[in-house]
């Protein structure tokens, strides 16, 4: 390699850092780099099948600053962009991988490890803050392949990509002819044997040349971790891909595609993805080397491609900033083809930006059995893994009924006696009588619909003004079906279009999050600091936003003992957020079902210190009163005014909302809560001092048996720590390892304990080394056990335990 100047200007397109980096090589290696997809003809196929592409073009489309955010095996990227495996790149700068993990790190991107990299595993792994996946070739000793995947996957990796087009790693002309051999040294980091010297001479000695589709249940049985398999170039491998169980596929030629006719990778995608038909990712790799290709490859169904060469391009031209520049240029390129195309979304990418059909799999014929639906013809919103967490909690507690369980943020079921329920609707109905209301009316008042906004609005108007100094009119209340429908109404009437903006602060409950994609609204999430949610963020988050040409219109939070992170916002942060939302015209949605179960004298809500009408509040009775009633209410006194001049409140037109998706609130559920609300007078605190008591003491055993588990010398060491909330069900764990589905299952399996991974929570990802721990479900005896079991799933996990 050459000694050049590095990061030579202008290095404006990624065209620009190929010249560039071609300058810092001797003809040898930089034919070897180049030519890694094998024979140059099949690199000039892929760039021509996207040149072949025309992008149609779009205006005054109204999308706004396009979203380039998008989410694969459940964690959020930055742009639907990863980094393909590539060996060496040591030969592009000294720091090799680790300069690439850090610069994938600073983009938001995630890195495809090659089993050939220059770097150890572990050191990559330290450097990077996004997801590693490791690509997996499968050698002749099988124990070889083992012992890669365990270190990769201790080290915090995600995801195996399997290559299945080896052993041949292709007739690499231009290292035949150079007659090329590695520099003298430059061996792969994590292989301890063999000829490396000539990659391909190795690949044909110590690569299995028998695999077959059995490989994959091979490589579940010795990992944890998803698989994906690159090197598929047809609809009949895709399917039999599926029929293995993969959990996705990448569309690539780089590996022994020397047959005459193979189809260049764009070309090869929209049978594979209607193949696939949403059953898992697709991604694709390969000729990509502007924004736009990007684009095309997503509008022909791919999830996400895999950018290779040019990220070592340049590597070579500046080393870490020079991939960080580079890997930013492609997505500036990307958001600028998008707006040009009118592309709100990644997600929106669809084949009408090519100007062709969607790719659909043939019609079968008729048969006596139904067809199935196409995943990929249902909303996005079904294959969003923000919609699949409690699915997936759901599943592993069933698989796993002996353990110990801190996931659930349920109440606990010792407070619930069957025959309250009887009595308390006996008590509303008798309230009815007193009212003057005849037993036709009594009758019709449980049996009949009811009122879209609900039956019970002037005791809920009551409960607030006694419970929490909060004066609303009964009409500004709209009655729920839990607090989920609250925020899906809420979140409806407020974002109307793609230039209005929910923030969100993260991490935050899933439910947010999952009504907004419901809706197709992408949130923008405010991270919280360690100390909690702080109003400086939110006002340079709703600058940003402005900056975009959007308008923020509400930002989301729980005030109280939050879900997850069990933190509370002081009081004058519940000022200086009510004044801010005054100064910069938003609203403020309170979450806040956690004030009444916990111990002491609670903070005023936002919605009682409200002066403008800026808070609209979503409630809950689920975990005051009765969970399984499903009774929510939301409050919504502003003023809203139509095109005449009319004015109204805001809660008519959540209660239009309403009457189209759930008609009304079931009116037993509201009876039997109301009922409640008469037996305490409306005072739900005084009717919970023995819960909130209760659970004060679940938390206080909690954090006691932490501190026993974990002495202070030890959790330094070991890296944990935790916060230590004054109420609610939730606190939040630091650990020193990726607590993500694998280590969950691990955990389960292994310890008998369960917990909910924080990077559930976290709208752009975020809270790969935190759990939340739900410590309302559990009795103080099964809290010391299962912190106990914790402890010890913790320390297994350490990285001196598993050196």
């Amino acid at each position: 390699m050459r000694s050049e100047p590095r990061l030579q200007p202008p290095l404006l397109t990624l065209t620009d850092y190929e010249e560039a980096a071609k300058r810092r090589f001797d003809r040898a290696s930089w034919d070897f780099i180049a030519g890694g997809s094998g024979q140059e003809r099949t690199l000039a196929a892929n760039l021509a099948a996207f040149d072949r592409v025309r992008l149609h073009p779009r205006v005054l489309s109204g999308a706004g600053l396009p979203e380039t955010k998008t989410t694969v095996l459940g964690r959020s990227w930055s742009a639907p962009i990863a980094v393909a495996p590539m060996a060496y790149h040591t030969l592009a700068d000294p720091e090799g991988e680790v300069a690439t993990a850090r610069a994938t790190g600073r983009a938001g991107l995630p890195l495809v490890v090659s089993t050939f990299a220059g770097r150890t595993f572990e050191s990559i792994a330290e450097a990077a803050s996004t997801p590693l996946w490791l690509q997996v070739y499968c050698f002749r000793d099988r124990a070889t392949t083992r012992q890669l995947v365990e270190r990769a996957e201790r080290a915090g990796f995600e995801a195996l990509v399997l290559t299945v087009d080896a052993p041949r790693l292709g007739r690499r002309l231009r290292d035949l002819r150079n007659d090329f051999r590695l520099p003298d040294g430059m061996v792969p980091a994590n292989l301890t044997s063999g000829d490396f010297a000539s990659p391909s001479a190795h690949a044909l000695t110590e690569f299995d040349p028998a695999l077959d589709w059995s490989v994959i249940g091979w490589l579940r049985e010795v990992s944890s971790l998803p698989v994906l398999v690159k090197g598929v170039l047809s609809a009949a491998d895709a399917r039999a891909a599926l029929r293995a169980g993969v959990d996705g596929i990448v569309v690539s030629n780089h590996g022994g595609r020397q047959l005459d006719g193979a189809p260049a990778t764009l070309d090869a995608l929209p049978e594979i993805t209607a193949a696939v038909a949403g059953v898992c990712p697709v991604m694709v790799d390969g000729g990509i080397r502007r924004g736009a290709d990007v684009l095309a490859a997503l509008a022909l169904g791919a999830d996400a491609i895999l950018l290779g060469r040019p990220v070592l391009h340049g590597l070579a031209v500046g080393g870490e900033q020079g991939a960080t520049n580079l890997l930013e240029l492609i997505t500036e390129e990307l958001v600028e083809a998008m707006a040009l195309t009118g592309t709100p979304s990644v997600a929106q990418a669809t084949a009408a930006l090519v100007g062709a059909e969607p790719a659909r799999p043939p019609h079968p014929a008729p048969t006596s059995q139904p067809a199935g639906l196409l995943k990929a013809e249902l909303h996005g919103s079904v294959g969003d893994p923000v919609l699949d967490t409690m699915n997936f909690l759901n599943e592993v507690t069933t698989r796993y009924p002996q353990a110990i369980s801190f996931a659930p943020g349920r109440p606990y079921d010792g407070f619930f006696d069957t025959e309250q329920i009887f009595t308390h609707l006996r008590r509303y109905l008798d309230h009815l009588e007193a009212q003057g209301a005849s037993p036709e009316q009594v009758s019709s008042t449980l049996f009949q619909y009811g009122p879209t906004s609900g039956q019970i609005r002037e005791l809920i108007a009551d409960s607030l003004r006694k419970d929490e100094n909060t004066d609303v009119a009964p009409e500004s209340i709209v009655v729920t079906v839990g607090c989920q429908e609250a925020m899906f109404l809420a979140v409806r009437a407020l974002i109307s279009g793609p230039e209005d903006v929910l923030l969100v602060s993260s991490p935050c409950y899933v439910g947010i999050t999952g009504a907004a994609r419901l809706l197709d609204v992408t949130p923008t999430a405010v991270a919280e600091r360690e100390s909690g949610f702080d109003c400086a963020d939110l006002e340079a988050a709703i600058l940003a936003e402005r900056a975009r040409g959007r308008r923020p219109r509400a930002f989301y939070v729980i005030p109280d003992h939050s879900n997850p992170s069990g933190t509370t916002m002081p009081l004058q942060t519940r000022l200086d957020l009510l004044d801010l939302a005054q100064r910069h015209d938003i609203l403020v949605l309170e979450d806040s079902p956690y004030r009444m179960v916990s111990p002491g004298q609670q903070l005023p809500t936002l919605k009682s210190l409200d002066r403008h009408r800026r808070v609209v509040q979503l409630g809950s009775f689920s975990k005051t009163l009765f969970p399984g009633a499903r009774v929510g209410y939301v409050v919504a006194d502003q003023t809203v005014v139509d095109a005449d001049g009319r004015t109204g409140l805001l809660a008519d037109e959540l209660s239009k909302i309403k009457s189209m998706i759930t008609v009304n609130t079931s009116a037993v559920s509201q009876a039997v809560v109301a009922g409640m609300l008469l037996a305490a007078d409306g005072r739900t605190s005084e009717l919970n001092s023995e819960t909130a008591a209760y659970y004060g003491d679940a938390m206080r055993v909690a954090l006691e048996e932490l501190a026993k588990q974990f002495p202070a010398a030890e959790r330094e060491a070991l890296g944990v720590r935790w916060n230590e909330p004054t109420g609610g069900f939730f606190l939040s764990l630091t650990v020193p390892f990726q607590a993500d589905n694998a280590a969950l299952s691990r955990s389960a399996e292994q310890f008998g304990v369960l917990w909910t991974p924080m990077s559930y929570f976290y709208p752009d990802g975020g809270g790969e080394h935190a759990v939340r721990l739900s410590v309302s479900y559990l009795t103080h005896q099964e809290i010391a056990d299962g912190m106990e079991r914790l402890a010890h799933f913790i320390k297994s996990q350490s990285p001196t335990a598993r050196g």
